[in-house]
């Protein structure tokens, strides 16, 4: 019988649902974020900025090790035209907790900017 509760919770975070995400360039970012698919480094420019809880960090290196380790369980909020969105995210080995992640587009419509953080 646990075989069962963990597939389906297993299908509940696969499923779960992007439509709160209103840009869509961010939503297919978290779409293949989710599915652990290297397309997701196709949406950000060569080398984009990126900063975890205010820390500058080097954008591959971080996702090289979260990439498929690591994902959304539950969106709780969107802003800013769908490029801000709070969530409880899986941290790998750091656990589950509430975090944003703050999109920042350039005018070739890729992301040259990307926070992370702890939600507070």
């Amino acid at each position: 019988m646990s075989g069962n509760k963990n597939s389906t919770i297993k299908k509940t975070q696969q499923t779960m649902d992007l439509s709160k995400i209103t840009n869509s360039t961010v939503k297919s970012a978290v779409e293949a974020l989710q599915s652990g698919d290297k397309s997701w480094y196709s949406f950000f420019t060569e080398n984009p900025t990126m900063t975890d809880d205010g820390n500058k960090v080097d954008f591959k290196s971080f996702f090289s090790k979260a990439l498929g380790e690591e994902k959304f369980l539950t969106i709780d909020k969107v802003e800013n035209d769908g490029k801000d969105i709070t969530e409880n995210f899986k941290a790998g080995s750091w656990g589950t907790f509430k975090v944003f992640f703050k999109f920042h587009l350039n005018t070739d419509g890729k992301f040259d900017r990307l926070d992370i953080g702890q939600a507070h």
